[in-house]
């Protein structure tokens, strides 16, 4: 899966933002440090959203899987 890196300059530091899951944002002071850093922010958005899906219930869910993407 391919994801799109927007790089912007904030105030202080450059802020990152993937295109297509626009809650993982990151920052880092050159765009090699928000890089970096972006991969971080999805794993950490990934795994918080693991977290909500098993607090949820389960209610109307019929079919559960892992999926890789290279």
């Amino acid at each position: 899966m391919k994801l799109t890196l927007i790089i912007r300059q904030g105030k202080t530091q450059l802020i990152g933002q993937l295109k297509e899951l626009p809650g993982v944002l990151t920052q880092g002071s050159t765009v090699a440090e928000v890089k970096e850093n972006i991969h971080d922010a999805l794993a950490l958005y990934l795994e918080d959203m693991r977290a909500d899906d098993s607090d949820s219930n389960g209610a109307n869910i019929i079919a559960q899987e892992e999926l890789e993407f290279a």
